[in-house]
């Protein structure tokens, strides 16, 4: 078990806590955080692009003119490409681009997210952190209270003032415990956690299989 130190607001030592060597002191695994950024980054893709080719394009029913006999080109249909209005040739379709690796890779890749912000000495872990919904205020305490610039805090739903207070705060952002996830934890420079919400995602996934984290 891996011992941390817990921290109030103003970054004084209250406390320690154990948590598991396999999710917040694992050898960062660099494949497992590209498989998990590329999940979310290509998942963000709607992929319904596309235009009407000839066999979708409404009318053309009828042979444009006779065959022979006029002077000019064959055609055969009016929704042909080389038409105004016509068909698009081989134009772009729509699809699916949503790329979901297996939970085992997901959850180990939040570990290896984790456990590298935590060998970077970017962890802090505080006993609580009290908001009364007010950016300003909430804003103070990390910067002029925890002495950060950039920073992903991960607390509990229930904290709603906290989670009002930083939507509006350029340089930080907020998350539950369930919803932490490898691109919001590499995006920040600092990882920021109440002991509850350490608890939490130590727990959640301890209890997945296969949790541990290969170098």
């Amino acid at each position: 078990m891996a011992k941390f130190d817990v921290v109030d607001l103003s970054m004084k030592k209250v406390s320690e806590i154990e948590l598991s060597d396999e999710i917040f002191a694992a050898s960062p695994n660099k494949h497992l955080l590209y498989e998990a950024a590329k999940m979310q980054q290509i998942n963000r893709r709607r992929g319904t692009l596309g235009v009407k080719n000839s066999s979708l394009v409404s009318g053309g029913g009828k042979k444009p003119w006779k065959q022979k006999g006029t002077g000019r080109a064959r055609q055969g249909s009016s929704r042909a490409s080389h038409w105004v209005g016509g068909g698009k040739a081989m134009g772009p379709k729509s699809r699916d681009y949503s790329y979901r690796p297996p939970r085992t890779v997901r959850r180990n890749a939040i570990a290896s997210a984790i456990s590298l912000r935590a060998g970077e000495k970017n962890l802090v872990i505080v006993n609580e952190f009290p908001s009364d919904g007010k950016t300003k205020a909430t804003a103070e305490k990390l910067v002029k209270g925890l002495k950060l610039v950039n920073a992903l805090v991960i607390d509990a739903k229930a904290n709603a003032g906290l989670h009002r207070a930083m939507r509006n705060l350029e340089k930080f952002d907020v998350l539950a415990p369930e919803g932490v996830n490898v691109e919001s934890v590499l995006r920040h420079k600092t990882l920021v956690l109440t002991v509850a919400a350490a608890k939490a995602i130590n727990e959640a996934l301890s209890r997945a299989r296969g949790s541990k984290v290969e170098a």
